[in-house]
Parts: structure tokens; C-alpha cells; sequence
């Protein structure tokens, strides 16, 4: 388990959500390594593949709700590749998947461009 203050965690994700219109139910991360994340993205969405972040969403109505699967071991190694933080990229991914849940996409060119730039909107929030 990733050294992470859960509180301060927990409300940045609650100002963030309320950014987009929602509260936050019950959102769970798993966080695991490659490995699992491939088992988890071949069972469950047929993708061959290895991923940083696998977001499930139960959203009811205005409320999220979910489970975000989150390889620490490509946390690192993206990380490393683009010269930030492991805790910097670890939020980073955290609110990739809230920002999923609130149904923000990243599918094509311009839905990528504008979830890097609601990812990074994000953090500011963070502090």
C-alpha cells in the first residue's frame, strides 16, 4: 500500500467531483502490480495489455461510485519516464479515475488532450 494521507486524499477527491456536479459514494482502489492489471484488463475488458489505471464504474445517478485498479509497478516506470514524482504520479492516476467516473473519456486525440488537462486542473486542487 502506497504512503498516501487518506484524508487529505479523500477531500481532495470530494472538491474534485463536486467540480464536475457529483458527491462521492464508495470508491475503491486496488492498487497492484503489472501483472494483476493485465489479468484484471484480459478478464474483464478483453485487452491484452498492460495499463496504469483500470476504472470500473458504478456511478449512481449524481453519486460515485467504483473500483479503480491501479498498477504501482507502471506508476513507477511512468513515473520515471517523464521525471515526476512517484507520489506525483500516483495522485495523478488517482484522479484519472475519479475523473472516468465522472465521465470524462480519453478515447481519441482530443478527449487525451482535455483528461491531461482536467488531471492537471486537479492537482493544483491538491496542493
Amino acid at each position: 500500500m502506497p504512503a498516501l494521507d487518506e484524508r487529505k486524499v479523500s477531500r481532495w477527491i470530494r472538491a474534485v467531483a463536486a467540480d464536475y456536479g457529483f458527491s462521492v459514494g464508495q470508491i475503491h482502489y486496488i492498487f497492484c502490480s503489472d501483472e494483476r492489471e493485465l489479468e484484471v484488463n484480459r478478464q474483464f475488458l478483453g485487452h491484452d495489455y498492460y495499463t496504469d489505471v483500470i476504472t470500473f464504474d458504478y456511478t449512481s445517478g449524481q453519486t460515485l461510485n467504483g473500483d479503480i485498479f491501479i498498477s504501482l509497478d507502471t506508476v513507477r516506470s511512468n513515473a520515471e519516464m517523464v521525471g515526476a514524482t512517484f507520489e506525483h504520479e500516483l495522485h495523478r492516476i488517482i484522479i484519472h479515475g475519479v475523473l472516468h467516473l465522472t465521465g470524462q473519456g480519453d478515447k481519441t486525440p482530443e478527449t487525451k488532450v482535455q483528461m491531461t488537462e482536467k488531471e492537471e486542473l486537479s492537482l493544483a486542487k491538491l496542493g
